[in-house]
């Protein structure tokens, strides 16, 4: 009897013997056995572990710039990290950190669109010694790259918590309130 904890490594695994074993099942019967006992082995949802059988070790046919033709096929047991290189780096971090402050704290957008101002003023008054590549960096940064860059920050820097209760009318209607008018 299979135990419920099956390991992620070993469900790929047997995900690729019984997917052979689908494939080659030749009445929709055999093929139903199949899933079911597939599916009391992994304990994933029937719909998912046919689509997983379906699918796995598939070859995708892939035609380069060039005309040459690639064939890929699914492994499942290789994990796929896809990283990109950082463009801002924290040496940008760092700068961006000193005007955001400079500034007083402006949001995204309006740090955005002031930038290109204060910059080359702190550079002539030599509060920035900034290289011509990180200058570049700098003035390119869009709106959303500041908010992700200086979210920590700005996480940091806050008071209180923003409430998310409302304030209800009943209270106010019971309490008598003495206007000019009256």
């Amino acid at each position: 009897m299979p135990t419920k904890e099956v390991d992620l490594m070993s469900r790929k695994k047997i995900t690729l013997l019984y997917a052979k074993r689908y494939k080659k099942a030749s009445s929709k019967k055999e093929k139903s056995r199949i899933l079911d006992e597939f599916t009391r082995l992994t304990h994933y949802n029937r719909c998912y572990s046919s689509w997983l059988l379906r699918n796995a070790g598939k070859k995708l046919y892939l035609r380069t710039s060039t005309g040459k033709r690639i064939v890929l096929v699914a492994d499942p047991e290789r994990k796929i990290r896809r990283k990109r290189a950082r463009i801002y780096d924290e040496e940008v971090l760092a700068v961006l950190k000193k005007v955001w402050a400079l500034l007083d704290y402006p949001c995204s957008l309006r740090l955005k669109a002031v930038l290109p101002q204060p910059v080359p003023k702190l550079e002539a008054f030599g509060e920035l010694n900034l290289s011509e590549p990180l200058r570049q960096k700098l003035l390119s940064i869009s709106k959303s790259t500041i908010d992700r860059l200086l979210r920590p920050l700005r996480q940091s820097l806050t008071l209180k918590p923003v409430s998310k209760t409302k304030p209800g009318t009943l209270l106010k209607k019971q309490i008598p309130i003495r206007t000019h008018s009256g």
